[in-house]
């Protein structure tokens, strides 16, 4: 392959995306054409028809941002960034999601290791491998940016408060979805960008003042997209389906969570469909979806909520069926949701002044909290309508996780007063 070969792929979002060398020696790999087949938004698009893109899209774009803000260092700072830091941020950017599952993150939720945990095995085995060791790309580097545990100075631009993937992913994803609340001022955030003495006295990432109102837009636009995208109410139906479904079929041997981490949308879907013991596979693939019988603003909540509903997919899943047994729903028929994203809207990074100094950055501290709790809901979605007391599941959802665990195993009632 010569040096100065390159290819142009055409992408909606960024318009012209420049793949160098090193960058096409990876992408025509088994792994990284899997990403291909895999949405970047899972349910979504049951709800925004245009949310089909995949992950594959996503990861040329977070290439894509990366380039251009290691351009925007080099003449920002005046300084020649070192080569092969470069291009390991480069490879980083367009391999982060390379573990990813299925369907977004929704088994992840369901008790599978982070799709960060997966990626070793395709940077340490394989063509991908292969093709990192020929190019001089040690795999471990990679795994460090990609997992956040780098110290290197660009570190920040793959996984941080500002990082390629979250600017690539909120832009992309309100463009496909068709709606203006993802909608952010990328080109000033990567002017904005520059160079500060980190903790150890090392360069890291910063932002200078100029960047401060389109970070904020940032994160209010993290906000809104989480409470009318990513946690809308018939997405969240769907993916408590679909986690209800992966769970079954893991718990009966019919799949195998290794398995489950290489298969595409539509393959696990069909493996899903193959052995649809309770009908489950076929309503959530024809878009039957269970319903709402609960929903609740966890504004409405004391400000501090347990966090089993969203952290212990185990007892979530035998709530559900103690719940379901109660309230007269049918086995398997109700799915409690709460969904968490603790730190969401968290930013940390060095904020370089005007007039040169340099103070630590750490978001809205203000209003983040309440931006927080506004995105999120408390629902019970069930497939056959049933009759239940709002304020009995609340106060159920509210008891610490001990307590909730001690009524199951006892088989004590889980709706029952004092």
């Amino acid at each position: 392959m010569r040096p100065s070969q390159f290819e142009v792929v055409r992408d909606p979002l960024w318009n012209n995306i420049r793949l160098d060398p090193e960058a096409l020696a990876v992408v025509d790999t088994p792994a990284v054409q899997r990403l291909r087949y895999v949405r970047q938004l899972g349910h979504a698009f049951l709800v925004y028809p245009g949310a089909t893109h995949s992950r594959f899209e996503h990861a040329l774009g977070a290439y894509h941002l990366a380039r251009r803000a290691l351009a925007q260092l080099e003449e920002t700072t005046g300084t020649r960034l070192d080569g092969g830091d470069a291009l390991a941020v480069r490879l980083a950017a367009l391999l982060h999601d390379i573990g990813h599952y299925p369907f977004s993150h929704a088994l992840e939720e369901a008790g599978l290791p982070h799709h960060e945990a997966l990626a070793e095995r395709h940077l340490a085995g394989g063509d991908l491998a292969t093709r990192l060791a020929q190019i001089g790309a040690p795999c471990e580097t990679l795994l460090r940016l990609i997992q956040g545990r780098s110290r290197a100075p660009l570190a920040g631009l793959v996984s941080g408060s500002l990082d390629v993937d979250k600017l690539d992913y909120l832009s992309r994803d309100a463009w496909m979805c068709g709606v203006p609340y993802g909608v952010i001022d990328v080109d000033r955030l990567l002017t904005s960008l520059t160079l500060a003495p980190g903790p150890g006295g090392g360069a890291t990432l910063a932002l200078t003042e100029k960047g401060l109102a389109p970070l904020e837009s940032l994160l209010f636009a993290k906000y809104q997209m989480y409470r009318t995208v990513y946690w809308h109410h018939a997405v969240r139906s769907a993916t408590a389906m679909f986690k209800r479904l992966v769970r079954q079929a893991i718990a009966g041997g019919r799949l195998r969570a290794e398995a489950i981490a290489l298969a595409t949308d539509d393959a696990l879907i069909h493996e899903l469909l193959q052995a649809d013991v309770h009908g489950l596979a076929r309503r959530l693939r024809e878009r039957q979806l269970a319903k709402r019988a609960l929903d609740v603003p966890a504004t409405e909540l004391p400000i501090t909520t347990p966090s089993w509903p969203a952290t212990d997919p185990d007892l979530v899943e035998r709530v559900e069926d103690r719940l379901a047994a109660e309230l007269g729903a049918q086995p398997g028929g109700l799915f409690l949701d709460f969904p968490a994203k603790e730190g969401m809207l968290d930013v940390d990074l060095p904020l370089v002044k005007g007039n040169g100094t340099v103070e630590r950055l750490t978001g809205l501290p203000r209003v983040a909290p309440e931006l927080y709790r506004a995105a999120r809901r408390l629902r019970v979605f069930v497939l056959e309508r049933v009759a239940l007391e709002p304020k009995r599941i609340v106060e159920l959802v509210m008891l610490p996780r001990e307590e909730v665990a001690r009524r199951v195993e006892t088989g004590r009632g889980l709706l029952s007063q004092g």
